[in-house]
């Protein structure tokens, strides 16, 4: 995503909560937009794990 773009996913999101919002909240949902973002561009380049994998290292835990 451009950065413009990211910029403006976040003010929006930012809207979204509420007027008494707390500092920790607003750097969580921050935080929150660049992990989903990062998952999308691993995803873009084929950086996937398939299910069975997944399914595989919880079982380890």
């Amino acid at each position: 995503m451009a950065d413009l773009n990211i910029k403006q996913t976040v003010l929006d999101s930012l809207e979204q909560l509420p007027q008494d919002a707390s500092m920790e909240d607003i750097m969580e949902k921050i935080l929150l937009i660049h992990k989903i973002e990062k998952g999308i561009e691993q995803a873009d380049r084929g950086e996937l794990i398939d299910h069975e994998e997944v399914l595989n290292k919880i079982r380890k835990w």
